[in-house]
């Protein structure tokens, strides 16, 4: 075992503290990874704040991280001492059933073991990256390719496949008109990484004031979704319709901007119940559909997707004294685009 400095939450909706955890020894399998950057995802305050249902505590946040590997245990083989590793959602599976095998372990049938707020397969609670050092199954962890900084890298383990996955499954490339719904954490990657798969792109939000940023980072055209003109011009216009935010959204509104066959993709998980009146799908052939994260072969696939065009997350690093500060300012959505911790002032 070995005790690290962290960050917590010692019970819901409580101000995240510096306290110490119990990091297990590295076992035949396991890396041990010193974090150097931990994103904050809007999940991390969902969970911390028990808006999803009741959760384990003391908890510590974080599943988007990206350090460097310190330690491997005597049966690794993917990974040595040195390399650039991150680690997303999950830190294992039951690697068994249908959807494991086929590289879909977010989709495991028995349940993946998330990050952190929940239970891993040794009965003891998992705690995720706003921390010193973590230790993971060498087939949970994923290579950090050298053009990307460690920084901008780590939103891309929950935020970038977020939206690479759905955008690859509903194959958006040249020809395909995509609208991503939010500007935010997630929708700037929606962006970038859409743009980069080559369709056309369009960002709806709630508001104009982010424009010039979403044209920058690749989207064509930016509409205001407080304007009802917006949903008369765009009727039908989209192939696939990438909803990023964690609030309910008017369904019926946003189903009719989809095209013949045209899916809309939600990826954000509001914390209330949402209604969807059915009659809203029949217009069109429209799919109202989700996608959870991505599996590990898909991640990697991204983070060097990611390298190859030269897409990292839009961030403002902070100090972990800025935590229960910067929990304010995403709810307020108060930052551009990801807040990230430098965990060296764990």
């Amino acid at each position: 075992m070995t005790t690290v400095a962290a960050y917590a939450a010692p019970a819901a909706k409580a101000p995240l503290e510096r306290t110490t955890i119990e990091r297990r020894a590295v076992g035949e399998f396991d890396v041990l990874i010193d974090i150097k950057f931990a994103g904050i995802c809007h999940s991390d305050i969902h969970q911390a704040r028990e808006g999803w249902g009741e959760a384990i505590f003391p908890m510590v946040p974080g599943h988007e991280i990206a350090g460097v590997v310190s330690e491997v245990g005597p049966g690794v083989t993917k990974y040595a001492v040195g390399d650039r590793v991150g680690v997303g959602c999950m830190v294992d599976s039951c690697r068994e059933c249908d959807n494991c095998k086929a590289g879909l372990e977010q989709y495991c049938v028995q349940g993946s073991v998330w990050t952190y707020n929940g239970v891993g397969k040794d009965g003891e609670p998992t705690y995720g990256g706003y921390s010193e050092k973590v230790v993971v199954d060498e087939n949970f962890v994923v290579r950090i390719p050298e053009g990307l900084s460690l920084d901008v890298a780590a939103p891309l383990l929950c935020a970038g496949i977020t939206t690479y996955s759905p955008l690859r499954h509903w194959n958006v490339g040249p020809g395909k008109k995509v609208a991503v719904v939010g500007f935010g954490g997630l929708g700037h990657m929606g962006v970038k990484i859409a743009h980069a798969l080559g369709a056309e792109v369009t960002v709806l939000s709630q508001s104009l004031r982010k424009k010039d940023d979403g044209l920058r980072m690749g989207a064509d055209h930016y509409y205001a979704t407080s304007d009802p003109a917006t949903f008369e011009e765009l009727k039908g216009a989209f192939d696939v319709i990438l909803n990023t935010v964690s609030a309910p959204l008017d369904f019926p509104a946003f189903l009719s901007l989809l095209a013949t066959n045209g899916a809309m993709v939600n990826v954000g998980v509001p914390e209330e119940q949402v209604d969807i009146p059915l009659a809203g799908l029949f217009g069109n052939r429209r799919n109202l559909t989700s996608s959870n994260i991505g599996g590990i072969p898909e991640t990697q696939e991204m983070l060097d997707f990611c390298a190859e065009h030269g897409l990292g997350a839009e961030i403002e690093l902070i100090g972990a004294d800025k935590i229960n500060e910067a929990y304010e300012r995403v709810i307020a959505s108060d930052v551009r685009y990801r807040f990230v911790i430098d965990t060296a002032t764990i």
